[in-house]
């Protein structure tokens, strides 16, 4: 058993300063019961709490370490450009650097703009896609997570599933009145609604493989309906590659499963663990933004030099490096090691992996969509995570968030992992 004294002491100040303790909720143990662990530093795909105790880490600071923590490269850079500024609010050189890799790199991409985050670039790519086609309604989908921006916290996953607060308070019923909720693999539903109401909708947005009901995949079927849906009624096809953009695969998911949006939002990789976001796509759409046209978005540490540099090297890095099918290789091993114990201990495990992303649901399966993740024995989950803890395996704190392999994780870390999956089933 691991000593976890310090993290106690730690949250037990934190929750007098912080509201639950934390800045945000993904952070919380609720789901699990306990406190929280506080981190101390990460090295490769290694995580040092503030108690001394080593855990390997596979939430990778929720998707952006796939390159493992303090990798050389990327803190070499960052050493450099921190003692020439991090911040001018005015325009430098990395801006078009690293906007000319994403572009080279994702085929749909013709024109970026950076933010600092998810939430914003998502809530930004739907402005434009609103003033784009001069229509109101958007399309998103159960369990399908965006960002806390208020049109798009409606049936949201990540620890609005997490806690089951599919809609917020805060949240207005004007604001929200314009978001139409559908299943997630469902194209049968997708088409019904386009068919009521297809001129009225802006954009649908969606994620290629769900992060945060689980790991979900979208069915070819349901790719079909999207690109229709796009092509018939002219509505804006906004991709969610936050948390797959660069992960899954250098091109995206979106190269993976054969779709072509028309925007596409990122995060986590593209500013190598720094606060980053970005929206992107055809110039067409993307001309329409402030001050190239009258779409209204800014932000004064957009395209700060310490995020650019963060991403130009994570992605140079991982262009040369090409560690893709190494990944793949490392989520064969883990996914058919773990499922084996399961089924040895006649224990209910089912497993869905794209790439470098992965989740274990404590049931038999399949899982597809939120309702079929939501059945999912949270109760089980909560015991095998701490059960795993205690053996210096760090998981994601909830049932319904993916788990992230990186390129610094070894064939021995996953064999390891597997042996304490043995024990804690």
């Amino acid at each position: 058993m691991y000593d976890l004294t310090k993290s106690k002491e730690a949250f037990a100040e934190a929750v007098n300063l912080l509201p639950g303790g934390v800045n945000s909720p993904a952070r919380a143990f609720g789901a699990v019961g306990g406190n929280p662990i506080f981190i101390e530093r990460g090295q490769g795909a290694y995580l040092f709490d503030v108690d001394g105790n080593r855990y390997i880490d596979f939430v990778g600071s929720w998707g952006p370490m796939i390159l493992g923590h303090g990798h050389p490269t990327v803190t070499e850079a960052l050493e450099k450009v921190i003692r020439t500024g991090v911040s001018f609010g005015a325009p430098t050189l990395l801006e078009s650097e690293l906007a000319r890799l994403v572009i080279d790199a994702v085929e749909s991409v013709e024109m970026v703009r950076f933010v600092n985050s998810g939430t914003e670039a998502t809530m930004s790519a739907i402005r434009l896609a609103r003033g784009y086609t001069g229509r109101d309604k958007i399309v998103k989908f159960s369990g399908n997570y965006h960002g806390h921006s208020d049109s798009l916290l409606v049936a949201a996953g990540s620890a609005a599933a997490t806690f089951g607060v599919p809609n917020s308070p805060g949240v207005t019923a004007g604001t929200s009145r314009d978001t139409i909720v559908l299943q997630y693999n469902d194209p049968d539903g997708l088409r019904e609604m386009f068919a009521k109401c297809g001129e009225e909708i802006a954009c649908v947005i969606f994620e290629p493989v769900v992060g945060n009901m689980g790991c979900v995949r979208m069915t070819p079927e349901f790719r079909d309906a999207l690109t229709f849906v796009q092509s018939e009624y002219k509505t804006v096809l906004i991709c969610d590659e936050v948390m797959t953009g660069f992960r899954v695969a250098f091109a995206g998911a979106q190269s993976v499963l054969g779709i072509r949006p028309d925007l596409t939002t990122f995060g986590k990789i593209i500013g190598g663990g720094l606060p980053v976001g970005a929206y992107g796509g055809k110039c067409e759409i993307m001309q329409n933004v402030l001050p190239a046209g009258k779409v209204y978005q800014a932000g004064t540490l957009s395209g700060n030099p310490l995020a650019m540099t963060a991403g130009i090297q994570t992605l140079k890095t991982l262009k040369a490096l090409d560690p893709y099918d190494y990944l793949e290789k490392l989520g064969t091993q883990f996914v058919e090691g773990v499922t084996e114990v399961a089924k040895r201990h006649g224990v209910p495990l089912c497993a869905n992996r794209v790439g470098a992303m992965l989740t274990f649901f404590f049931q038999d399966g399949p899982v597809t969509d939120w309702p079929s993740a939501a059945r999912s024995d949270t109760k089980r989950f909560a015991d095998w995570f701490w059960k795993m803890i205690h053996q210096g395996i760090y998981f994601p704190c909830s049932q319904f968030e993916a788990m992230f392999l990186s390129a610094a994780h070894t064939e021995e870390d996953i064999q390891r992992t597997i042996e304490a999956a043995e024990k804690a089933l």
